[in-house]
């Protein structure tokens, strides 16, 4: 039996790291969490412990500082292919880069005259993402996975759950009204890199809240499956999206020990255990390399 050395990246895990655009008198807040990984010819340090083509992880975390002084961060996707060029060429012995970046947002803090110029609060819990891979030099090797977390999105009305079957143990009661919440991940993959990443990121975003709010559903499958389609119908130039969306249950109280009644008015916000629906939506006629997804945080 042989024993050999198989697949493997390293790199400096969520180098933290906030960016102020000081270019004019209204500053721009860029916080966000980088992880960067190569992929290469590294057999030698795991095998006799020779460093001599290990670009160092601190030097790697040193990258990230420097890139952002001297271009300032931008977009996330930009940035993440900024970082993956730095590396993937220069160096022969990097063949290939991955780099996944967290955007958390900050506000304006609003005052009488308006939204402060440099005075920031720290927005919703909501965190945007970004997975760049590159595989060699050449721009067709270059993949960018985009996408969102922590979006929490509640429904007070328009939700139904029933017809399920009654196998042994169901105890669930079916309802025609009931209170449908829970916190979107998706993670879309583009087909290209020559965007307007901010543009589609908003857009990205809205179609999916839209088709929440507007979508009667019968179930969360249901919203799921009408949210990505919705995505892949507005933006073309996304090949496909994959969605990871927790039931967040809200069970309606019985209050008739005290005489009252509850017209789906009041309402227990339970944290576990919920309901997990995960799925990916595609386009039949170009499918998307499964391998695209290979290490991406998250549901796969």
């Amino acid at each position: 039996m042989g024993i050999v050395l198989g697949p493997n990246q390293y790199g400096k895990a969520e180098v933290r790291m906030v960016h102020v655009d000081r270019s004019t008198d209204v500053h721009r807040i860029t916080d966000v969490n980088v992880t960067s990984q190569l992929i290469g010819d590294f057999s030698a340090t795991h095998l006799t412990g020779d460093n001599s083509d290990v670009i160092a992880t601190d030097t790697q975390k040193n990258t990230v500082y420097a890139l952002a002084r001297t271009g300032g961060v931008g977009t996330i996707e930009d940035f993440a292919l900024r970082l993956a060029r730095t590396f993937v060429g220069p160096y022969p012995q990097v063949t290939g880069a991955r780099m996944a970046v967290e955007q958390f947002g900050w506000d304006r803090i609003q005052t009488p005259d308006g939204p402060h110029d440099h005075s920031f609060v720290r927005g919703s819990a909501e965190v945007r993402t970004t997975v760049v891979t590159k595989d060699g030099t050449d721009p067709d090797g270059e993949r960018v996975i985009s996408g969102v977390r922590d979006l929490v999105v509640l429904k007070s009305t328009g939700s139904e759950f029933w017809g399920f079957p009654k196998v042994p143990y169901t105890a669930l009661v079916e309802t025609k009204d009931r209170i449908m919440a829970t916190s979107v991940t998706a993670r879309w993959v583009y087909t290209g890199t020559d965007l307007d990443w901010d543009a589609t990121f908003t857009l990205v975003r809205s179609t999916m809240l839209a088709e929440f709010a507007q979508l009667h559903s019968l179930s969360l499958q249901q919203t799921l499956f009408a949210m990505g389609r919705a995505v892949l119908e507005t933006v073309p130039e996304i090949g496909e999206i994959r969605l990871s969306m927790p039931n967040k249950h809200h069970f309606l109280v019985d209050l008739s020990a005290w005489d009252l009644d509850n017209p789906n008015q009041v309402f227990f916000a339970a944290d576990r255990p919920y309901g997990l629906i995960e799925a990916a939506v595609q386009r039949d006629d170009a499918p998307v390399d499964p391998a695209v997804w290979q290490g991406v945080p998250g549901f796969v």
